[in-house]
């Protein structure tokens, strides 16, 4: 249960401080956040894996860095096919 929760709000986080790097934070609401920044953390776990690294590794700074970044990834995807603006 508490694996669920941190993941639950490393996402929320990662996802916020995403959409204000992508200025998409007055688009999306708490649970978009959440969503994006669970999605983010696969994403960049996904990523950094390819590039011979490491992916998240638990509830600290790396795995909040990771997930921030497969965040930023999804929102440039999304704009790109045309989800968002």
């Amino acid at each position: 249960m508490l694996g669920v929760i941190a993941w639950i709000i490393l996402g929320g986080i990662a996802g916020w401080l995403a959409s204000l790097i992508m200025k998409t934070d007055a688009q999306q609401g708490t649970i978009a956040n959440i969503i994006i920044g669970i999605v983010g953390a696969v994403i960049g776990g996904f990523v950094m894996n390819m590039l011979g690294q490491a992916g998240t590794t638990g509830f600290n700074l790396y795995s909040l860095l990771v997930a921030i970044l497969g965040a930023v990834i999804l929102i440039y995807l999304a704009r790109m096919i045309g989800f968002t603006k």
